[in-house]
């Protein structure tokens, strides 16, 4: 079996009780079949410390991107966004987005730092990975008005209704699975997962947050991509490894990369 961690911050693991280093995290993830990773840039004061910290592992590519509650932490730079952006191994530009849940007061420059890093992902031709909660509006409005759909992208751990799928499926983009799909209370996204054709779909840890049932409660990590992509068949009803070599081709053609 062949499974692609789409979206996991490898940077941000418990490094002194649950793991000893990197390698142990991916060498455990190896071990239950999950054989790439994709390693979240949230901020670009701490990209260059994320690539060294996994520039010897082949397994792992890169996104470099500034979320939209990391924009408290830094000025936005959209120079320095590409300038990071260009190294061969990122492949995505992202964690990107709006989040009107956690901050209400930088709606603005939400707004104004997504919108320019759509334009940066246009400019190097790399996909987009967004990350919405309480904007679905906005998140959908700034992907049309600037033209996300030449890109492409990603909607990182949905959690969000039919219609936004519909919406974000329209401009080609694909939905990714996390561990919330296993919640008991999750069923309008099932309901999402069930709608969406398998071809469109990725699976990820978003680790170390979000880790899917039985874990929940722990600290997540790569490994437990297993988990989210063992439910995310059976809802599609295929096997596992069906859906593993379904979704790792999905990576593959989505982020321009071979990883088989």
């Amino acid at each position: 079996m062949f499974i692609v961690d789409s979206h996991c911050h490898l940077d941000s693991l418990d490094y002194e009780k649950l793991h000893s280093n990197v390698d142990e995290v991916i060498e455990k993830a190896k071990a239950r079949g999950v054989k790439h990773l994709l390693s979240i840039g949230v901020a670009l004061n701490r990209f260059q410390a994320m690539r060294m910290l996994l520039a010897h592992r082949d397994e792992v590519s890169f996104s470099c991107g500034v979320h939209p509650l990391d924009l408290a932490g830094e000025t936005f730079d959209r120079q320095r966004l590409e300038r990071y952006a260009k190294d061969e191994k990122v492949i995505a530009i992202g964690e990107i987005g709006l989040d009107y849940y956690y901050d209400q007061e930088r709606k603005n420059e939400q707004l104004d730092a997504f919108a320019q890093q759509i334009e940066v992902a246009n400019q190097l031709n790399k996909p987009v990975i967004v990350h919405t909660r309480d904007a679905r509006e906005d998140t959908i409005r700034l992907l049309r008005e600037n033209h996300a759909e030449k890109c492409g992208g990603v909607i990182h751990c949905f959690t969000e209704n039919l219609e936004f799928a519909k919406q974000a499926l329209d401009l080609g983009f694909y939905i990714s699975c996390s561990g919330i799909v296993t919640f008991k209370n999750a069923e309008e996204i099932r309901d999402v997962v069930r709608y969406v054709p398998a071809d469109r779909l990725l699976v990820e840890t978003d680790s170390p947050y979000l880790a899917p049932v039985p874990y929940r409660g722990k600290q997540n990590q790569p490994a437990y991509t297993r988990e989210v992509c063992e439910y995310v068949a059976a809802l599609k009803g295929v096997s596992a490894e069906e859906f593993a070599l379904i979704t790792t081709q999905n990576f593959e053609r989505l982020f321009k990369i071979n990883v088989l």
